[in-house]
């Protein structure tokens, strides 16, 4: 029976990530999982076409779906995940950013400063599953998530400075109380691109897995990852972050 029922939820899995592909029209989609993953939802970002960019659609879409997830106590685990293959996602649309002047720029990097915020508020812990590039604003939103999980092939970096940018949705101050303050200037300055494997040394991220043949295989570890978490008690899973996030905060500002 329970063989059954892994089987079923592999097979939902297939079909949801297949209806994900489908449906053009959502850039950013909601999946809440069942069976043996009931207690687990999914943001899936499916924007193909531009490898997951940062654009206003998506970033507005992305808003929503994280506000329709703040008071839903019946989510215990949210993983983040692409529907592009051999892409997390690649940071900011700069074509799209071009288009704009220099007062809509500084309103969306604001936006997206705000939605990487709200993505760490979270009640509930959150996992990127990061399968391919996540770069730039794409590695933001992974830093904004509790825990990452990285293919080992995958490739990571801040390298807004090989654009004449800089980390402006937080990466700048998330990335440094990660892996270290020295380590953090080194790859901001460089824009230096990492792989998974690197990237685990370093403490980057929690876990890094050999990619498989359907190119999937963080997005299975983190859902191993979240089924560790589904059966402790939510309540103390979601004090035990606030607290750790709060305490996080008090230390940084200790003179």
């Amino acid at each position: 029976m329970g063989m059954l029922v892994r089987q079923l939820a592999v097979a939902r899995r297939v079909v949801q990530r297949a209806v994900s592909s489908a449906a053009g029209h959502r850039e950013v989609q909601l999946t809440h999982l069942e069976g043996h993953e009931a207690g687990i939802a999914e943001i899936v970002m499916c924007r193909p076409r531009v490898k997951n960019s940062l654009g206003r659609l998506f970033v507005n879409e992305f808003f929503h779906t994280v506000d329709s997830l703040r008071h839903d106590t019946g989510v215990r685990v949210v993983v983040v995940r692409s529907a592009v293959p051999g892409v997390f996602c690649a940071g900011a649309d700069l074509k799209e950013r071009a288009k704009m002047t220099n007062a809509e720029v500084s309103l969306f990097v604001q936006d997206l400063r705000r939605l990487m915020n709200e993505i760490a508020a979270l009640p509930m812990p959150t996992i990127a599953a990061v399968d391919g590039y996540a770069l730039g604003g794409g590695l933001e939103l992974a830093l904004a998530c509790d825990l990452r999980v990285a293919a080992s092939s995958a490739k990571l970096g801040l390298i807004e400075t090989t654009r004449g940018l800089l980390p402006g949705a937080g990466g700048s101050q998330r990335l440094p109380r990660l892996i270290g303050v020295g380590l953090a200037k080194e790859l901001i300055f460089t824009g230096r691109q990492i792989e998974g494997t690197k990237a685990y040394n370093i403490g980057l991220v929690n876990d890094a897995i050999s990619q498989n043949e359907s190119g999937d295989a963080a997005h299975k570890r983190a859902l191993e990852l979240a089924q560790e978490i589904l059966p402790r008690a939510p309540v103390a899973v979601r004090m035990a972050k606030l607290a750790m996030n709060k305490g996080v905060e008090v230390n940084r500002h200790i003179q």
